[in-house]
């Protein structure tokens, strides 16, 4: 198949239409025979040498080229694209053209008997560049293919149908003022849908329409640069170039698009700061505080942000020394205070030389010259009507307390500062919630007491005067004014008797450390009046011969036992009166009565506490232990509980069934209670009760002393009480006969025998007894001093053992029953 170029629509793609190459099949790669001649059926073509390169025809016979098509086409009929022709084809109408592929039969149709191919559509390149169409010749004699299917590219020639774009435009830029001729601002770059592989379409140049003489543009690049010297921030800050893109390399009826740069011109430092004038003056009132702005200045820059911030200073040492200044960083003034108050009487006006400089210099403007100005400020001191000016800053005063009312403390005085020298008046500023103990001559300023003053009570009053003048009262001062109230010796020495001083039942004369307490005083008076303390007994002689008292000479005293030894149970409480009285003047004493409590003391502490206090003090238990002990009181409950239930549970009839009529051995395993038995069925209740409710002994008090043998008897054996009346000579073996007869002939016994025993260990035994029921009527002049000495374990024998009489009956009875 070969392509006719005798169809080309256009002139100039004339060459085009001839112009072949091999393209391989999709299918059967194949090699197809690309014609460089007009000649399409050639087999050789001229290579550069001039030789011929011989090319063998396939035997399909398929010869074709490219084709192409304009874009845009906007003609009445269908665009002519090419023709395809097969070697098969005698041109006798038996072979049918089949085109497929992309856009065939919707954009291109071929005539199946001639081989035209036709665009129906306009065509855009922007879209779609090429399309892939296969096409075939058939035999229809037979219906079948003369050859394989092949396939070939219809491409869409471009026209130049789009101008150049600026996608993001418009576009903000900066570049800082003063710039050199040259320096780059900015690069803008178009873009054109045009192929740029054919013709100018898509060859941009680029111009400045509007910003010129101040900036040019690159045509190749689109580099936006600064054209002009010296562009001056303060003078245009703003500028607008509009950049245009042109394709076709800028030549006669090429496409256009355009854009806008807005840029702006930063500032740098290149104005110093200027007073608007040199000569500034400023009234000031003396009154001004200090530390209160008085005036303000300022110098302007054309610069703005850190290019124009300015410092202030003062120059002149005079100025410094009476005003300072700082920069207000919102209104960039230089801010004037007052150092010191002023006096117009004194200076009544002052000259302030101020500078104002960059802070942030840029040294490529160095060539400018300083980047600093001055100014000169002329301060005038106004008069003010000023109040009372006080002699001190504050006043300390004293007087003695107990002083007679009006007793003078002392005088404050103060002066009118202005020239008129107005007199002075004087008040004490009054306060509802304190007392008055001051007033105030208001003409002299004499303080004076009011009541009497109590030093024990106040000490230090702080009292406020105010001074006005006569002319003017509004004009006030103030003065603060502190009175101390001396101390007289007004309060006699007092003994501490709320606690009570304990004696230990141990305590004797003799003892190595026989004081019991060491006491002393306290006054309410200064310590000049009353520097010690003297201690004695009223009138000099004890009141109560069991104590006396040893004056320590160092402000304290001691309470020393003159008794051999202390008992609670003889007297628990003593009374003790001292006198005590100080060295001052005049001579103050007073007399305490002290509270001396006997009680059995804790061994083992430096501190006498009492054996129950002792105990209470130890008894407090935490939480934690309180806790515990209530978990193991309930558990033991429990167990008891539990022991009882199974106790019960495990009783059983000694007759199993009823129907059981054998013999049952039934075995307990109770042991005997012994004399507890005996103790638990007593015989004679048996026989008489009155009586023997009669007989019993009261176990809940304590006997009556009783003779020796009665005792060894009621421990030796069980007797009932009727045996007291037998004589201690009596036989035990009569005694006991006499019982038999009587139990014998007794008519109430029960029905059974009942076993007595009496046990009686003889008599005559040459050991004698070690019982001490024999003690009961005896004397002992042994001294039981020595028991002390034995230890912890012994203290309760020592204090039993150690009282000089003792009672008839305080042995201790032991009855074995």
């Amino acid at each position: 198949m070969k392509v006719n170029p005798s169809y080309c629509l256009c002139p100039v793609l004339l060459c085009l239409c001839f112009l072949e190459r091999g393209y391989e099949a999709s299918h059967h790669s194949q090699a197809k025979i690309i014609s460089r001649s007009h000649n399409a059926t050639h087999n050789h073509n001229q290579t550069k040498d001039g030789e011929t390169e011989v090319h063998h025809r396939p035997k399909r016979g398929w010869i074709w080229n490219q084709f192409f098509v304009l874009e845009e086409h906007i003609g009445p009929d269908a665009q002519y694209v090419g023709k395809l022709h097969s070697n098969s084809d005698k041109g006798d109408g038996s072979v049918r053209y089949i085109l497929s592929g992309e856009g065939a039969g919707s954009i291109f149709i071929i005539n199946e008997v001639t081989g035209d191919i036709h665009a129906t559509k306009s065509l855009d390149r922007e879209k779609k560049s090429h399309y892939v169409l296969h096409a075939q010749a058939i035999d229809l004699n037979t219906n079948k293919p003369l050859e394989p299917e092949s396939e070939f590219i219809i491409k869409v020639q471009d026209i130049n149908d789009n101008a150049p774009k600026f996608p993001d435009g418009p576009f903000v830029t900066t570049v800082p003022e003063m710039a050199e001729v040259g320096t780059s601002v900015f690069q803008v770059t178009a873009t054109d849908a045009d192929d740029p592989t054919y013709g100018n379409s898509a060859r941009v140049v680029y111009s400045v329409l509007h910003g010129q003489p101040y900036f040019s543009v690159d045509p190749k690049t689109g580099i936006i640069r600064t054209a002009l010297t010296d562009m001056d921030r303060e003078a245009r800050e703003h500028y607008s170039v509009v950049i245009q893109a042109k394709d076709m390399a800028g030549q006669v009826g090429g496409l256009s698009g355009s854009t806008t740069v807005n840029i702006t011109l930063t500032d740098v430092n290149d104005n110093p700061p200027k007073f608007p004038q040199k000569n500034y003056q400023v009234f000031v009132p003396e009154s001004a505080q200090v530390g209160k702005p008085v005036g303000k200045i300022k110098a302007n820059d054309d610069d703005i942000g850190i290019n124009a911030e300015i410092k202030y200073s003062i120059l002149n040492p005079e100025g410094a020394g009476m005003f300072s200044i700082s920069t207000d960083k919102d209104t960039r003034e230089g801010v004037i205070m007052l150092r010191k108050p002023l006096n117009y009487e004194k200076k009544k006006q002052y000259s302030l030389h101020i500078s104002a400089e960059n802070t942030h210099l840029d040294p490529r403007f160095s060539y400018l010259g300083s980047f600093k100005d001055d100014a000169t400020l002329k301060i005038t001191v106004g008069d003010v009507d000023e109040p009372p000016v006080f002699s001190m800053d504050y006043y300390i005063m004293e007087v003695y307390e107990n002083a007679k009312v009006g007793t003078e403390v002392g005088a404050v005085t103060a002066r009118d500062p202005d020239s008129k020298n107005s007199p002075v008046r004087y008040f004490i500023e009054r306060r509802e919630d304190k007392e008055v103990y001051f007033d105030i001559e208001s003409i002299s300023g004499v303080i004076r007491t009011t009541q009497l003053l109590d030093r024990e009570d106040t000490p230090w009053h702080n009292i406020t005067v105010m001074a006005t003048e006569e002319d003017n009262p509004s004009l006030q001062s103030h003065v603060p004014v502190t009175v101390q109230v001396l101390d007289v010796n007004d309060n006699p020495p007092m003994i501490n008797t709320e606690d009570e001083i304990i004696i230990c039942e141990s305590t004797r004369a003799g003892q190595a450390s026989p004081v019991i307490q060491t006491i002393t005083a306290v006054d309410k008076d200064d310590f000049a009046n009353g520097k010690g303390f003297s201690f004695s007994f009223p009138g000099g002689v004890p009141a109560n011969p069991n104590f006396t008292i040893k004056d320590n000479e160092d402000s304290t005293a001691s309470i020393i036992a003159r008794r051999r030894r202390f008992h609670r149970l003889t007297q628990e409480l003593y009374e003790l009166p001292v006198v005590v009285w100080d060295d001052g003047e005049p001579v103050l004493s007073s007399t305490s009565t002290l509270t001396l409590r006997v009680c059995s003391c804790q061994r083992g502490t430096r501190v006498k506490i009492c054996q129950g206090e002792a105990f209470l003090s130890s008894a407090v238990l935490s939480t934690g232990a309180l806790i515990a002990i209530l978990l193991c009181v309930l558990i033991l409950l429990a167990i008891v509980i539990l022991f009882i239930t199974l106790r019960r549970s495990k009783k059983e009839p000694l007759i199993i069934s009823e129907e059981d009529i054998r013999e049952n051995v039934v075995t307990y395993d109770d042991e005997g209670g012994g004399e507890e038995d005996t103790e638990a069925f007593d015989i004679i209740a048996l026989r008489n009760p009155a009586a023997a409710e009669e007989l019993k002994f009261r176990r809940d008090v304590r006997p009556e002393c009783i003779r020796p043998w009665s005792s060894r008897r009621l421990a030796r054996g069980r007797l009932s009480p009727s045996s007291l009346d037998i004589d201690e000579e009596m036989e035990v073996g009569e005694f006991i006969k006499q019982r038999v007869a009587e139990a014998d002939q007794d008519t109430s016994v029960p029905p059974y025998d009942s076993l007595q025993t009496y046990a009686y260990e003889g008599q005559g035994s040459p050991a004698g007894s070690i019982s001490s029921l024999g003690s009961a009527g005896a004397h002992s002049n042994l001294d039981y001093n020595s028991l002390d000495d034995w230890g912890p374990k012994f203290e309760k024998i020592a204090e039993l053992y150690g009282e000089e009489t003792l009672s008839d009956c305080s042995a201790a009875v032991t009855l074995q029953l």
